[in-house]
């Protein structure tokens, strides 16, 4: 079942009341109940409180039902988009799950807080994991912030493996300004033997010059 992100203003996420510690404790705990649609429902009320955010995460990881897991992770990102800097860190931490969905639905919310995830791209692009490299990479592609096109330049001046390179090429092509092409030249320089980053960065100079063409005409 495809990952859904409710609607911000879905009347499930608004509270009839300001939360209190009694609800959370008594919504925590439903995280467990043996039924689905309860367990939705907890994970619903749970988007309103601050403290939820290592339950969530892990019932998020044993849950077993997509559903239950769209409500737990949406929640989560409601967090985030109040401010939570542990539910952005616990979001960015799914992109480490050996389950494909789980980090696939991971970058499709962090895409949608962009004043959020910037306080952990820049630890990502430098992570010791190649593949989560490439995985916050996918994030900046599709993200509305400032500075995409500088985190992209700042990973390929320093990043030393072609894949990652790639996939930041591969974004470059639709956000690169004039900006880009001297990194880009640099770094087809470092890796002269190397047939689709050839391709990656004739498609970013391309459109560069097309694009300096047009303002020319």
């Amino acid at each position: 079942m495809p990952f859904i992100k409710a609607k911000p203003d879905s009347a499930a996420h608004q509270p009839a009341h300001e939360p209190t510690p009694q609800d959370y404790a008594a919504q925590a705990a439903l995280l467990a109940a043996p039924q689905a649609h309860v367990r939705r429902a907890a994970a619903q009320a749970l988007g309103a409180h601050a403290e939820a955010v290592p339950a969530l995460l892990a019932a998020v990881a044993a849950e077993g039902e997509q559903p239950v897991r769209s409500a737990m992770l949406d929640a989560l990102a409601q967090l985030a988009a109040r401010g939570s800097e542990e539910a952005v860190s616990g979001l960015a931490d799914c992109l480490r799950s050996e389950d494909a969905w789980l980090r696939n639905a991971a970058i499709e919310l962090l895409r949608g807080l962009p004043s959020q995830v910037a306080s952990v791209m820049a630890h990502l692009l430098v992570d010791w994991d190649r593949d989560v490299r490439i995985l916050a990479v996918g994030i900046l592609d599709q993200l509305r912030h400032e500075r995409v096109e500088e985190w992209l330049l700042q990973l390929i001046e320093a990043d030393a493996d072609v894949n990652v390179c790639g996939a930041a090429l591969d974004v470059l092509a639709d956000v690169a300004t004039p900006a880009a092409l001297a990194p880009v030249t640099r770094l087809l320089a470092r890796f002269p033997a190397e047939p689709y980053l050839e391709f990656a960065g004739a498609l970013v100079r391309s459109r560069l010059h097309a694009d300096a063409a047009a303002q020319e005409a």
